[in-house]
């Protein structure tokens, strides 16, 4: 038995900043202090609360440590686990008010949030199957194998409600019935965890956090359909959730969960990683497959379905890693229970992955029907700096904008499609006023055009007439036409596409195009970005009486632009600065070097 547990965020953000070390320097202090035989180190998944890691919490008293450094390990093992006294300057404190919390689950980061897909990440080792099964780990597979017919299985899906956590939230029973039904000699079960959307890690974070729950809940649904093999399909980018998923299927087929004859029932089933090369249209279900088979990853015309005719040519389940999270909890707990969470038509929890203009960037799991007021200000922390909301993209790429006057629309599949946008696989980014919303939608279809896999016309030139007009507008060259013919085009290329890629790529530019008309005409007519991010239509001006003359943008501009004047303003000792608008890069250096705010965008 142990008196102490330290538990560090093994999570790919906190990894990234030292925590592996971290960890090493708590088992180094601890044999020098002569407790490491009393206090056990745990290296968990993400917590969750990203913005201020690498995170450390040390139980029984459950203490928060945030921003924690391989510098601070002696002083939490002296004064915490020898002493028993709290660190009281490493202890977590709410960026809003500034007081001091000493729990995570006291934080108003985790206040309203309810963690089924998450239950395990942060508190268990990812790497110890042992620890999975202590938390009721295998008990669905067991109970399945055991005591239900396949049929069973599928029905208390269907009775939950579960729709798909990947993007079009399609019922998950639905999906398992038709391939249970569908004729085949061989059938496969196959997870999506590609996860391709920018700003998006909530299925990193399962697979990092908790890689048995997606195991367990394939292995079900091979169950329920008569599959003997399944296949993750994991981006190559995410290393330690490939690692840890390999130590997952190791650990799980020595314990006799995977391969032949499970647990002496005659069910078998074999599961394997497969690698993807992180083209963004493999998130999409067909090209998946393809990949997963050998080939380039490009959409396949549908019909045939994947549940009639998918990986290999046979009927085949695929399932994104926050479904399949859901799946044993629902089996264990059933149906009502889960229905007991969310709304009507869209029952349960739902992972995001916080991130932009948002005080507590992160990963939250909210019931569905929370608010996007709720999630920003009240789990997210807010915007920064004092700046106002301005709006919010959810379902990357394929989204859209969710603008202020909808800050308190309830989230779920249905109102977020209502108002231009899409759940999405989670990802959902935070904008403020300074940011330019035509811009945005540049961004998103930049990205959308460099990932098109070019099979469909629609969509490789569509989308490049689409960038081509946003290139006019955010550089002034644009018309009142040209606005009419590109909402025209987002129409012809969402009604023509292949798949799902090329049919919501116009999504960002008809949201922004519905809330924010009013930026694009700036942009077009007025010839200037009210938010002052696109460079080709804004100057940069120094304020002659505002201005010391001390030089110190001159010394900063890269590019010689400034110069001194013969004016010397009342009180001042020193003649004012100027920009010459021939020569500036418009780089902001001046602006953000001013001390004396002499420096204006136009």
């Amino acid at each position: 038995m142990y008196r102490s547990h330290i538990l560090v965020c093994g999570g790919t953000g906190c990894h990234s900043n030292n925590s592996a070390n971290i960890l090493k320097a708590f088992n180094e202090e601890l044999a020098k202090a002569g407790i490491a035989a009393d206090v056990q180190t745990v290296q968990t998944g993400c917590f969750g609360l990203c913005a201020v890691g690498p995170v450390v919490i040390v139980y029984p008293e459950g203490a928060f440590y945030s921003c924690v450094t391989v510098e601070d390990v002696p002083e939490i093992v002296s004064e915490h686990l020898v002493k028993g006294r709290l660190v009281e300057r490493l202890l977590y404190k709410e960026k809003a008010t500034g007081k001091t919390v000493k729990a995570l689950s006291e934080t108003n980061f985790y206040k309203k949030q309810t963690r089924v897909v998450l239950r395990n990440c942060g508190v268990i080792n990812p790497e110890n199957i042992d620890e999975y099964i202590a938390m009721d780990g295998y008990q669905a597979l067991i109970k399945a194998l055991t005591s239900m017919q396949p049929q069973e299985v599928i029905d208390v899906v269907l009775a939950s409600g579960l729709r798909g956590r990947g993007g079009a939230g399609f019922p998950t029973g639905r999906k398992w019935q038709f391939t249970k039904d569908a004729v085949g000699d061989v059938k496969y079960v196959a997870c999506n965890a590609d996860e391709g959307d920018p700003g998006a890690f909530m299925d990193r974070s399962v697979l990092e956090g908790d890689p048995h729950a997606v195991i367990e809940a394939m292995a079900i649904a091979a169950y329920a359909i008569g599959a003997q093999q399944g296949y993750v399909y994991v981006r190559a980018e995410y290393p330690i959730a490939v690692r840890r998923l390999q130590i997952a299927i190791d650990q799980a087929k020595e314990y006799g969960l995977l391969g032949k004859n499970i647990l002496g029932t005659g069910f078998n089933f074999d599961l394997e990683i497969r690698l993807g090369a992180g083209a963004f249209v493999c998130g999409e279900e067909t090209a998946l497959m393809t990949s997963i088979e050998g080939n380039r990853g490009e959409p396949r015309v549908r019909p045939p379905f994947p549940a009639h005719k998918g990986l290999f040519g046979k009927p085949t389940v695929l399932n994104n890693v926050e479904t399949y999270a859901n799946i044993a909890q629902i089996i264990l707990k059933g149906a009502d229970w889960f229905k007991s969470m969310g709304t009507e038509k869209s029952r349960g929890t739902k992972v995001f992955a916080l991130g932009g203009k948002i005080v507590n960037t992160g990963l939250v799991e909210i019931p569905m029907g929370t608010t996007l007021r709720e999630v920003i200000e009240d789990i997210g922390g807010g915007v920064p700096n004092g700046k106002k909301f301005k709006a919010a993209q959810t379902g990357g790429p394929s989204g859209g904008c969710i603008p202020a006057e909808h800050f308190d629309i309830p989230i779920d599949y249905d109102n977020l499609i209502s108002i231009g946008s899409m759940m999405g696989s989670g990802g959902m980014i935070v904008m403020d006023e300074d940011n330019c919303m035509v811009d945005i939608a540049k961004f998103f279809l930049t990205f959308t055009v460099d990932e098109s896999c070019g099979k469909c016309t629609p969509c490789r030139i569509g989308n490049k007439r689409l960038l081509e007009y946003l290139d006019k507008i955010t550089t002034g060259k644009a018309t009142l036409q040209d606005l009419e013919d590109m909402e025209k085009l987002c129409y012809y290329i969402k009604e023509n596409s292949l798949c799902g890629l090329g049919q919501t790529a116009p999504n960002p530019v008809l949201s922004t195009l519905r809330y924010f008309r009013d930026e694009y005409i700036a942009h077009v007519v007025d010839k200037k970005c009210p938010a002052g991010v696109c460079k080709s239509l804004l100057q940069y001006k120094i304020i002659k009486d505002s201005c010391i003359g001390c030089g110190m943008c001159q010394r900063q501009c890269p590019a010689s632009a400034i110069n001194r004047t013969d004016y010397i303003a009342p009180g001042k000792k020193l003649a004012a600065m100027e920009i010459d608008p021939a020569k500036c890069v418009k780089c902001g250096a001046c602006m953000s070097t001013c001390k004396f705010k002499a420096i204006v965008k136009e």
